[in-house]
């Protein structure tokens, strides 16, 4: 049975906004040097998923960047500046809330609320305090690679709630998003610490708790160090490495996790990532991951860059102890300059299995855009 396609007010509204949008960059200056501001994305997408018998496609905003609208400010204070930062998600149906069972969306909730962060900066470094990055996030995403706007280290972005079926046709199935990580940092109600720039090395280090979450009172710490740099010939490097913990009283849960990424002068780019966990809670088991990614970047238009890339990932023990998940794919990403606009369109196919069944394949199609301002 194929399901048609379904959409929903909100987004058809978006889309028209979308359509008729141009690029713009809303900043306004005052005579101490000081600066606001605004700015915010746009990113809906045609999603449809086959889970080896059923195919469904929606138009949803895509997880892989959500919607959002946000302001910064930033201020001289002394030989320090003084920033704010302030970011919402615009809690529009998102890729995440729909799976064969239907839709479950949330709307506009606190947790769409990424940034309330204030900080202090200088010579010596940065400290931040309020909702924002703890010092791993964004640690397993380093990607120099352009595709990597739609093709990138966590691949479920565009079907996660989306259950595996067993051969027999049932939906028996754990959920995509429960049989991978990356093991990426998180936002945290946190206070934070970057050092200054050291021979292209940075380390930064967090402690933090989930304010948006009231029954999460675990506390979270983490380290990390990331590093960018350009070598003879071109060559660009951009790597970072993090531990981080999980305090959930007294039972821990650790993660090692890193990623790097090499973009040549012609284009070329490899890009890597992997992590370990290690789970004290009873019944848990200890997943790990490898990614692996090659992308080439390229102009054939003059309107605005191209980039196509394959990757693959590697999982084992996600969900339960003994599962295996693999998953390959294949993207393109094209850049449309006077809009400020990345269109692409991916492909992604994801394999489940373990002791208790075996499940399907399951595939995504992914064709969307997203409008930065």
């Amino acid at each position: 049975m194929t399901r048609t396609l379904r959409t929903t007010s909100a987004m058809a509204i978006a889309a028209m906004a979308f359509a008729s949008a141009a690029s713009a960059q809303l900043l306004y200056e005052n005579q101490s040097g000081g600066s606001v501001q605004l700015y915010g994305q746009f990113n809906p997408a045609i999603i449809s998923v086959d889970d080896g018998q059923e195919t469904e496609t929606n138009i949803r905003d895509n997880d892989l960047s959500r919607s959002r609208i946000g302001l910064r400010l930033a201020q001289p204070f002394g030989d320090n500046t003084f920033r704010f930062r302030f970011e919402a998600g615009l809690g529009l149906p998102n890729s995440t809330e729909t799976n064969q069972l239907g839709d479950d969306f949330s709307g506009w909730t606190r947790d769409d609320l990424r940034h309330i962060d204030f900080s202090l900066e200088g010579d010596w470094g940065r400290v931040s305090l309020g909702q924002g990055s703890m010092a791993a996030d964004g640690i397993a995403e380093s990607d120099l690679s352009y595709v990597g706007v739609a093709l990138y280290s966590y691949t479920a972005d565009a079907n996660a709630a989306f259950l595996f079926r067993d051969t027999a046709g049932i939906l028996s199935g754990p959920a995509v998003g429960d049989t991978l990580d990356t093991f990426d940092g998180s936002r945290r109600g946190r206070i934070r610490y970057d050092s200054p720039e050291i021979a292209g090395f940075t380390f930064s280090a967090a402690y933090g708790e989930n304010i948006l979450n009231t029954a999460d009172q675990s506390d979270y710490y983490d380290v990390a160090v990331r590093y960018a740099g350009e070598f003879g010939g071109g060559i660009q490097l951009d790597a970072g490495l993090a531990y981080q913990v999980r305090d959930n009283n007294g039972v821990d849960r650790s993660d090692v996790v890193g990623s790097a990424s090499v973009l040549l002068q012609n284009g070329l780019s490899f890009t890597f990532a992997g992590g370990t966990r290690d789970n004290d809670a009873a019944g848990a088991s200890d997943p790990d991951y490898l990614y692996f990614k090659v992308a080439y970047d390229v102009d054939w238009f003059s309107f605005g860059q191209t980039g196509v890339g394959v990757h693959y990932y590697d999982a084992s023990d996600f969900n339960v102890a003994g599962s295996e998940t693999k998953g390959w794919g294949v993207g393109v990403a094209q850049r449309v300059e006077a809009y400020n606009t990345d269109v692409y369109f991916t492909y992604q196919n994801y394999e489940y299995s373990d002791a208790a069944n075996s499940y399907q394949d399951l595939s995504t199609l992914v064709l969307g855009a997203r409008w930065r301002f």
